[in-house]
């Protein structure tokens, strides 16, 4: 069977940002700055914008609210003023050129509503059309512990076995209230998982009782990792949630869905070689802005 090369990458960015409140009042959480580890300080969403072009991608569609739009615009787009262009190292004045050439393959995308995880998904149905797309977390930076990207590495297990593939990590259970997590059964240990359940955020019971997975820890999970290669089938699957006003917790979700998916067809785990960092809660992005700088083993820019 033919295998589509995966070209896009989808990143929702138009979320509320409560849990960062009130700095989200002024500033966007995707445009928190980290510092990468060649010192260079730059907005959340364009470290994962160069993760996935890093690995390939060659289009990415970010999902905003439509008073964004011309936020992220500006940052992809437009060029500082002369006399600010000006002021810049001749090291700042490359990286914006760069940041021009890359705002060339990042489309602006709108919510309209509000409405939860999965409709912003939803949202970019007609710009992904009929192809397997990347799916990354907006307010999520990745950090490999191999010489292949976290990106890279799901991309690739997509070209092999060609069907919908979901980044795992294992959490312990005081975090799993939190996160969408897995049972399945281990094609090779430690690394590729068939998945015979996805369920978002369960209770430490619900998870004893239904999402032990052999080899794992005693009251550790395997959860998402906040990397998804997924088949066009996604959309699908949201939009009969959206017809029929299926919410949960007030908005529609994509856990529910995925694990729709999964039921109609193949799914499988991967255990991502590599740390994500949450920048999405204070003392998460606090974390991160340590780690994510002196993890000794990263993606190297270009310039």
């Amino acid at each position: 069977m033919q295998i589509t090369k995966v070209r896009k990458a989808v990143i929702p960015a138009a979320g509320f940002g409560t849990r960062l409140f009130p700095a989200t009042k002024v500033v966007k959480k995707e445009l928190f700055p980290i510092i990468d580890q060649d010192g260079r300080a730059k907005p959340v969403i364009l470290a994962i914008v160069e993760e996935a072009i890093s690995a390939g991608i060659t289009e990415v569609g970010i999902v905003v609210q439509p008073e964004d739009q011309e936020i992220f615009i500006d940052l992809f787009n437009n060029p500082p003023k002369p006399e600010l262009f000006a002021k810049l190292s001749p090291q700042n004045q490359e990286y914006s050129q760069y940041l021009q050439e890359l705002g060339n393959k990042v489309t602006i995308l709108t919510q309209s509503e509000q409405l939860g995880y999965g409709h912003a998904v939803f949202c970019a149905k007609d710009w992904v059309q009929n192809e397997p797309f990347l799916l990354m977390l907006g307010d999520h930076v990745y950090k490999t512990n191999t010489e292949k990207s976290c990106t890279r590495q799901i991309l690739d297990i997509y070209e092999q076995i060609n069907h919908s593939v979901i980044g795992l990590t294992t959490m312990s259970a005081q975090m799993i209230d939190k996160a969408g997590c897995v049972a399945g059964v281990w094609q090779e240990f430690n690394s590729l998982l068939s998945l015979t359940q996805i369920y978002e955020k369960p209770t430490v019971d619900y998870a004893r009782q239904n999402l032990r997975v052999e080899g794992i820890a005693k009251d550790e999970f395997l959860c998402i990792f906040g990397l998804y290669l997924l088949t066009p089938q996604i959309f699908d699957c949201l939009a009969a949630h959206i017809e029929q006003n299926f919410r949960e917790r007030g908005e529609f979700q994509l856990t529910s869905c995925l694990e729709e998916l999964r039921q109609l067809d193949k799914m499988t785990g991967y255990m991502v070689k590599g740390n994500c960092f949450d920048t999405g809660m204070p003392d998460a992005y606090l974390q991160t802005m340590i780690d994510f700088r002196n993890q000794d083993i990263g993606i190297i820019n270009d310039i």
